[in-house]
């Protein structure tokens, strides 16, 4: 029997706030847009210009450590913290290393076997993003773009109290919930907005002392963190159980070729000779500045899955999935609060809504329709004014260009028949070209019915109402 072991993770997660602002100056913090075009003297670090802190940055950080548990620093400042790198125009980082803003927290996850384990928090900091380095393999040089230098960053530093990629994952995933629920950060891994360095060592099973740990980077999907995980929990197993040692180091993820490669050896602290900032005044937040950010907290995910069953009647499962991203959640509201029809709403986003965000490949945040036009679509689908299968058709008019519902059935000749002369003559007219299924009918084949519909609905360009068409179809073969 081979040795145990256990895995022991703590992850940094840098998570790019939803100021319009960059953290110490005014430039734009919006994705994308020219290189070089988001940037000022301040953020491209031009001598002799100056950091002005951005109030809102503060607000942010504070919900995210009062929602996650953690003490206020009451008084804080922040600290340089010097490195030389292409793209950090400074030369140096502002962040916080001797008073972080929060401190102590912690969140409670759901693990595997349905149980709950609580994963400390040791600090929250506020810091500035660095520019991005855009490599040209072809001219083989690099250019900078600082657009997202000086945009604001939190980085929440989590206690190495996971033990498995899916307690990984649960933490991201509550921490991510919880954000986007304050309006802190869309926390779009793909975009960038959300960044988790995982800090990983193995031990014997029942060893006390933490083993040598390692550090990966370049994680933009919940899916490569799990296999860099994973990978990276063996390569150090392979390595103990070979005699070598395990290297303290930074290591790059390639999710590619599922592997990693050793980056840098891991700085610590003293490496970046950390100082007080001189530029920046130390930051007070009394007790009525925290008292204000608290009253503006949002209903959490927990709180409206029990309000969604006691106010709504949804089921569990329901509430669950609708809480699930925040975008889902205020679409439910709204366009409940407009129909008064809770469990159709739910039945549209669940089914529907999440077929197509599948399909295409988007977000929930990436939905553009309102809550008025899908509230449209199901008041003529429960007045029977389109049939099912038309209802949909329509949907996914609304779901790409956010159409009118009424509208579009109108012009596009979509409304429901129920002109029983109009569905009598089709239906006879289907019994005259199938006899086949006529007989099979009256020899006992209930199945045979089906079909006939289905040709009838065919014949109607699916615009009939199928239980009318059913009624006169049993009624005619009953002749």
């Amino acid at each position: 029997m081979g040795k145990q072991y256990e895995t022991v993770i703590g992850l940094e997660v840098h998570v790019e706030l939803a100021t319009k602002t960059k953290i110490f100056c005014g430039c734009s913090t919006a994705f994308g847009g020219a290189p070089n075009t988001h940037t000022c003297p301040v953020c491209t670090g031009m001598p002799g210009s100056l950091p002005v802190l951005n109030k809102k940055v503060v607000e942010y950080a504070v919900a995210v450590g009062l929602a996650t548990n953690c003490e206020i620093t009451r008084n804080c400042k922040f600290d340089r913290k010097n490195y030389f790198y292409p793209d950090n125009p400074q030369n140096y980082q502002i962040s916080q290393l001797y008073l972080p803003v929060c401190r102590n927290g912690g969140v409670e996850i759901e693990t595997e076997g349905g149980g709950k384990k609580y994963v400390g928090i040791h600090e929250i900091h506020m810091e500035e993003d660095a520019g991005k380095l855009i490599h040209d393999e072809w001219e083989d040089c690099s250019f900078v773009d600082f657009n997202r230098s000086g945009v604001p960053l939190i980085e929440i530093v989590s206690e190495p109290d996971m033990r498995s990629a899916e307690e990984v994952i649960a933490y991201l995933d509550k921490l991510r919930l919880i954000i986007q629920y304050l309006g802190a950060s869309d926390c779009k891994l793909q975009e960038g907005s959300m960044r988790a360095d995982v800090n990983l060592s193995v031990r014997e099973a029942g060893e006390k002392e933490f083993g040598t740990r390692t550090e990966m980077k370049n994680l933009n999907s919940f899916r490569a963190i799990a296999r860099a995980i994973e990978n990276e929990k063996n390569r150090q197993i392979d390595l103990i159980e070979a005699g070598e040692k395990v290297v303290q180091e930074t290591r790059r993820w390639d999710d590619l070729k599922e592997y990693s490669y050793a980056m840098r050896s891991k700085e610590d602290a003293k490496d970046y000779r950390y100082f007080p900032d001189p530029d920046l005044t130390p930051l007070v937040i009394d007790d009525a500045w925290i008292a204000s950010i608290k009253a503006g907290e949002p209903e959490f995910r927990t709180e409206k899955i029990e309000r969604y069953q006691a106010e709504y009647g949804l089921p569990l499962y329901d509430a669950e999935i609708l809480t699930g991203t925040k975008k889902l959640a205020d679409l439910f509201e709204a366009t409940t609060a407009i129909c008064g029809k809770p469990k159709k709403v739910s039945n549209w986003l669940m089914g529907e809504t999440i077929r197509l965000l599948k399909e295409k490949g988007m977000d929930a945040q990436d939905i553009q329709f309102s809550p008025e036009n899908l509230a449209r679509l199901i008041e003529l689908a429960d007045a029977g004014t389109v049939n099912s299968s038309v209802a949909k058709e329509v949907f996914e008019r609304v779901f790409a260009e956010d159409v009118d519902p009424e509208r579009y059935v109108e012009e596009k000749g979509l409304k429901t028949v129920h002109d029983e002369g109009a569905l009598r003559s089709t239906v006879e007219q289907v019994l005259r070209d199938n006899p086949k299924s006529v007989e099979d009918y009256h020899n006992g084949k209930e199945k045979a019915i089906g079909f006939l519909v289905g040709q009838t609905m065919k014949a109607m360009k699916g615009k009939a109402n199928p239980g009318m068409v059913n009624d006169i179809l049993r009624e005619v073969l009953s002749r």
